[in-house]
C-alpha cells in the first residue's frame, strides 16, 4: 500500500476500503464525519495524497448514490415546454472554502426540496483560486457526502473561454489550452460545460453573421471535441455565448446568426451529435458589479425584456432551454423573481458569496490579505480609485494565495459563515422558484455512474496558467 493511500485511509478513520480495483464505504456515518479531513488534504497537499483523497471521495460518492450528472435531458424538456413549473436554475461559482459553501448549498436546497441547481467554476477562477477541476469536484461531492445528499449533482465548467489576446498571437496554442481544460474537467466529473468564444466576436464586420462567424465556428469545434471525449452514456450539456459580458446588449439577429452558423458547423464536424442546450446573452450586467468610491455597489440595469424575447426565440426556433444571465449575484433581491418571469433558464451567481466570505474573515487575516494585495496588485489601482474599490476589484486574486490560512479558520468563524451562506442561498433559491424541483430532476435525469480512473488522479498537478484577462 502506498504511503499516500495509507494516510488517506487513516484520515477517514478506516471508513473506506480499497482493494486495488474498487472503493467501498465500510462505515458511512464515520466517513461523513471525517470527509472534511480528506477535503483539506485535497486542497493543501501537492503530492499523491491529494490525488488519493480526490479519487477515494469520487468513488465513495458513487457508492453512496451521489452521481456527477449532465443536466441535458432536464434542459431539453424545458426547451420542449414539458415543465409546468416556472423557475430559473442558479449556477453557483464557489471560490473560497468551496466545500463549506457547497454544504450550505445542499442544506438550503434540502429545505426547499430543490434539485435544479448547478455548481460551477470558470477557467479564470480555476487559476486565481488554485482549484483544478478535480479539486473543485472533490469539494462539491464531499459536501454532498457530509450532508447525506443522494442523487444527481450538476458540476459545470463556466466560461471555458478563449482569450482574444492569446488567440491573436497563437490561435492553436490557445485553443488547445481550452481543449485540454475541457478534457481535464470531463475526467473530473464536469458533465456541463459552457463554451465561450464570444471574446472573438468582431462587431466591425459588415453583417451579423460575419461578426459571429469565428464565435460559432470555434464553438462548434469545441463542442465536437467535447462530444468525442464525453463518457459513454452521457451527453454533456453544452452552453454557447453570443455577447461578452459587459458589452452591448444582445439581439435576436445575433442569436439567429450564431445558432444557424453553429448548427451548420456542428453538423459538418460531428454529424448527428446534439448541439447546445442553452445560450448566454448580454443584457446589461458586468461581472462582479461596479463598486462606487464609498464601497457600495452601483445599481445595475438588466434588460429583462431582451432576456425574455431571446429566451422565446431560443426555445421556439432552436429547441434550447432558453437564455442564460451572467453576473447577477450583486443585483437587488427584487430582481431575482424577474429572471423567472423573463423565462431565463439559468442565472450565474458568484461575487456576493465572496463578499460574504471576506466580511466574515477575522480582521487580522483580512488585513493580512489586503497588505498582500497592496504589495502585489498596485498595477490594478487606477488613478482616483479608493481603497474600497481597489480591494473589491483585486481581492479574488488572494483566494488561492491564502488557501492554507482560510482552511485554518476556527469553528466559530466557519459556523457563522456557513449559516450566513445557507440563509442567502435559501432566500435566492426561493426567489428563483426552485421549491419542489427535486421531483422534476428525479423524473428527467437518469444519472450514469462513471467510475473514476486512478490514473487521472494520482499524477502531477496540471501546470498553472495566466488567467488575468478571462471572465469569471
Amino acid at each position: 500500500m502506498s504511503d499516500g493511500l495509507r494516510e488517506v485511509l487513516e484520515l477517514s478513520g478506516q471508513s473506506l476500503a480499497f482493494d486495488g480495483t474498487s472503493v467501498r464505504v465500510t462505515n458511512a456515518p464515520a466517513f461523513r464525519r471525517s470527509v472534511d479531513k480528506l477535503v483539506e488534504l485535497s486542497a493543501l497537499s501537492s503530492g499523491n495524497e491529494a490525488g488519493w483523497a480526490r479519487f477515494l471521495i469520487r468513488a465513495a460518492a458513487l457508492e453512496l448514490g451521489i452521481i456527477p450528472s449532465s443536466i441535458q435531458d432536464f434542459y431539453m424538456a424545458r426547451g420542449r415546454g414539458e415543465l409546468e413549473r416556472k423557475f430559473t436554475v442558479p449556477a453557483i461559482n464557489l471560490r473560497a472554502l468551496s466545500f463549506h459553501a457547497a454544504r450550505a448549498v445542499f442544506r438550503a436546497a434540502a429545505k426547499l426540496d430543490a434539485g435544479a441547481l448547478i455548481f460551477e467554476i470558470a477557467r479564470s477562477e480555476i487559476g486565481y483560486t488554485g482549484q483544478r477541476p478535480s479539486e473543485y469536484a472533490t469539494n462539491v461531492l464531499a459536501a454532498a457526502i457530509a450532508e447525506n445528499f443522494m442523487g444527481p449533482v450538476f458540476i459545470q465548467g463556466d466560461h471555458f473561454q478563449v482569450s482574444a489576446k492569446r488567440y491573436g498571437s497563437d490561435p492553436e496554442r490557445e485553443l488547445q489550452a481550452v481543449r485540454d481544460l475541457a478534457g481535464e474537467a470531463i475526467k473530473a466529473g464536469f458533465y456541463n460545460i459552457d463554451v465561450d468564444t464570444s471574446t472573438l466576436v468582431d462587431l466591425g464586420r459588415p453583417s451579423t453573421s460575419e461578426q459571429q462567424r469565428l464565435n460559432f465556428e470555434l464553438s462548434a469545434e469545441m463542442s465536437a471535441f467535447i462530444r468525442d471525449h464525453q463518457p459513454e452514456g452521457i451527453t454533456v450539456s453544452i452552453g454557447g455565448e453570443i455577447g461578452e459580458v459587459g458589452g452591448k446588449n444582445s439581439t435576436a439577429d445575433e442569436l439567429r446568426a450564431y445558432m444557424d452558423g453553429y448548427n451548420a458547423e456542428l453538423a459538418r464536424r460531428a454529424p448527428g451529435q446534439p448541439g447546445l442546450s442553452k445560450i448566454s446573452i448580454q443584457t446589461g450586467t458586468s461581472h462582479g458589479g461596479t463598486v462606487l468610491p464609498d464601497g457600495t455597489i452601483a445599481q445595475v440595469n438588466v434588460d429583462f425584456e431582451t432576456l425574455r424575447d431571446l429566451s422565446i426565440v431560443a426555445r421556439r426556433e432552436y429547441g434550447l432551454a432558453g437564455t442564460v444571465q451572467h453576473g447577477a449575484s450583486t443585483l437587488p433581491e427584487s430582481a431575482f423573481g424577474k429572471f423567472v418571469e423573463s423565462e431565463a433558464v439559468e442565472v450565474h451567481l458568484a461575487t456576493n458569496f465572496m463578499t460574504m466570505f471576506y466580511e466574515h474573515l477575522p480582521e487580522a487575516l483580512r488585513r493580512k490579505v489586503y497588505t498582500w494585495l497592496d504589495a502585489n496588485f498596485q498595477g490594478d489601482r487606477k488613478e482616483g480609485m479608493t481603497a474600497e474599490q481597489f480591494y473589491y476589484k483585486t481581492r479574488k486574486n488572494a483566494i488561492g494565495q491564502f488557501k492554507p490560512d482560510f482552511y485554518g479558520l476556527q469553528a466559530p468563524v466557519l459556523g457563522d459563515l456557513e449559516a450566513a451562506w445557507e440563509k442567502q442561498f435559501e432566500k435566492l433559491f426561493g426567489l428563483l422558484g426552485l421549491r419542489g424541483t427535486r421531483a422534476d430532476v428525479d423524473v428527467l435525469v437518469k444519472p450514469v455512474a462513471v467510475q473514476p480512473r486512478l490514473s487521472d488522479y494520482v499524477q502531477e498537478a496540471a501546470a498553472a496558467e495566466d488567467v488575468s484577462d478571462l471572465a469569471d
